[in-house]
């Protein structure tokens, strides 16, 4: 009984014998993609690509004061609901930044140019440890994933990097219209890689959605949520195949 008041609510039930035995080894490793393997382009990159598309003026001072008040616009309570749900759809994701946008002055009327330019191949840019670590699992024979919570297909930034064929299978949030930590979106990924859960490694940056494959037999390693601009730790992924 009281064992039940701390039973965590899992997607998966293991045989006695399976429990019993020891852990079986990794033989796939799924990443989640932004500030895993990825990261987007730093705002002030960002905004100097929006004044070269729009010509609006754009000088130290006032972008200086943009992202500031692209900090303050996503704290408004309107702003942060409409971010819920947002990499369900193509569609919700791009109505919850435009309504993030809107109330940024130098973005008014501008919406748009600004949101096609998060979505450009080259804005999202992969970790230095990234490619080295791909390659290393390609090597060893180990197969690899994205499971991420996103509003487009994220091989279209790998393909930029020549680092789409490193990645087995894609399962992206907006192809299944719900976000981690659903099962739905890790099974789908060990299904289409043929490969059991519980020999399975999730990679991400975030203990409640990533961590949420532990509820269907994966192990997760949770990387630090600070905003990396180096290498991401991701040579430690190697540790759990030996």
């Amino acid at each position: 009984m009281i064992y039940s008041l701390f039973d965590s609510t899992v997607a998966y039930r293991p045989t006695e014998a399976e429990q019993a035995e020891p852990v079986p080894p990794v033989e796939a490793v799924l990443f989640d993609f932004s500030n895993t393997i990825f990261k987007l382009i730093d705002v002030a990159t960002w905004l100097r690509r929006v004044e070269s598309a729009t010509g609006r003026p754009l000088d130290g001072e006032l972008l200086e004061k943009t992202a500031e008040q692209l900090g303050e616009a996503y704290r408004i309570p309107e702003v942060a609901q409409a971010q819920i749900g947002r990499d369900e759809s193509a569609e919700k994701h791009r109505t919850a930044l435009f309504e993030w946008f809107r109330h940024v002055d130098y973005l008014q009327g501008a919406e748009g140019a600004a949101y096609d330019l998060i979505a450009a191949p080259d804005a999202w840019v992969p970790y230095p440890d990234t490619e080295p670590l791909l390659r290393e699992l390609r090597r060893r024979g180990i197969k690899t994933g994205i499971v991420s919570d996103f509003p487009w297909d994220v091989g279209v930034h790998m393909e930029h990097f020549g680092l789409a064929d490193l990645i087995d299978v894609r399962v992206v949030s907006y192809q299944y219209g719900t976000e981690k930590p659903d099962p739905v979106l890790f099974r789908a990924a060990c299904d289409e890689l043929g490969v059991d859960p519980r020999r399975t490694l999730m990679v991400g940056d975030n203990p409640a959605k990533d961590g949420g494959g532990a509820a269907c037999g994966l192990r997760a390693y949770i990387l630090p949520g600070e905003a990396r601009t180096g290498e991401r730790g991701l040579a430690h992924v190697l540790g759990f195949l030996d």
